[in-house]
């Protein structure tokens, strides 16, 4: 029975950390940019867009279609790097050894 209570506890300690780096990766932010620094995105841990800054020299000569390209890899690059980010932490975070009455 003293198998089970252990597990049952890493698990709610390992919860517990989950739960703590979800919440102190959202309060990061990642900054990517796309077309030489004319497009700047930023996200949060979470990959939600909080900011998203064009350079007005991104209009001249530049049509509407190369624009929106510029934007939507500058959001993707972002949010890809914040889940990489909360991949590697997840990764970090196992449960301590122990063995498994079964």
């Amino acid at each position: 029975m003293a198998d089970w209570q252990q597990l049952l506890q890493l698990s709610q300690q390992m919860q517990g950390r989950l739960q703590q780096l979800q919440h102190e990766l959202a309060e990061k932010t990642y900054e990517t940019q796309a077309g030489a620094g004319l497009v700047r995105v930023t996200v949060d841990g979470k990959g939600t867009v909080r900011s998203l800054r064009i350079d007005p020299a991104a209009f001249e000569g530049r049509d509407a279609e190369l624009l929106g390209d510029l934007v939507l890899g500058a959001v993707a690059e972002a949010q890809r790097r914040a889940h990489e980010a909360l991949s590697q932490e997840m990764r970090r975070v196992s449960p301590l050894p122990f063995n498994l009455p079964f």
